[in-house]
């Protein structure tokens, strides 16, 4: 029977994650994640594999935190509600970017950034994930065109892949060092340029 292990794999991941985050895939040895979560590298390796597996691993998991972010703002309701729905979405993304002092940026932005070009993994998950976010949104747009709040004759699969790069590109010029005055105007500007239907006259 094989031992039980005798620690949190959750925590470990948590403080491996966070030991890529801060210093990247390359600058990242498996010596400091062992001393980042207390483990000898060998029960890393047993665990999760070489350092390539275990950073497959936390960014597989950022990802899926990423849409389920996502799902939990845009996971449907209401038509009446859709556009205040996509409008919280970015707002609170950009929100997300304002407070991030240490400009340290998305964790998924970071691997693909380093890694893309050369790990069909990294590549791959990102790509569904961005696949997923223009669904929700695309989602989100549909309802709010059938209820009037956004003009009808707009493609929605356009519209939402412009949100998604404007909710993406938040981040990347909030970390490059975009004020959190001006990342929120971007949100704002962002919004009011979807082009409005005849429900929101007079709103």
């Amino acid at each position: 029977m094989a031992r039980p292990r005798a620690f949190d794999e959750r925590q470990v991941l948590e403080r491996a994650r966070e030991q890529f985050w801060a210093t990247g895939y390359a600058g990242t040895r498996m010596d400091d994640i062992a001393a980042a979560t207390g483990l000898g590298k060998g029960s890393l390796y047993g665990a999760f594999g070489d350092k390539g597996k275990l950073f497959h691993r936390v960014f597989g998991d950022w990802c899926t935190a990423v849409v389920e972010v996502a799902e939990e703002r845009l996971a449907g309701g209401p038509d009446a509600e859709a556009l205040a729905r996509l409008s919280a979405y970015v707002h609170l993304m950009a929100e997300n970017t304002a407070a991030d002092t240490e400009r340290r940026g998305c964790l998924m932005a970071k691997g693909v950034a380093e890694l893309a070009q050369h790990d069909p993994a990294v590549a791959g998950r990102s790509a569904e994930t961005m696949t997923a976010l223009l669904a929700l949104l695309r989602m989100e747009i549909s309802a709010a065109q059938r209820h009037g709040d956004l003009d009808s004759a707009a493609d929605p699969e356009r519209l939402a892949a412009l949100l998604l790069a404007v909710v993406r590109g938040i981040e990347a010029v909030g970390k490059a060092g975009l004020t959190p005055e001006a990342v929120r105007n971007v949100a704002d500007t962002a919004l009011a340029a979807l082009p409005r239907g005849r429900g929101s006259e007079g709103a």
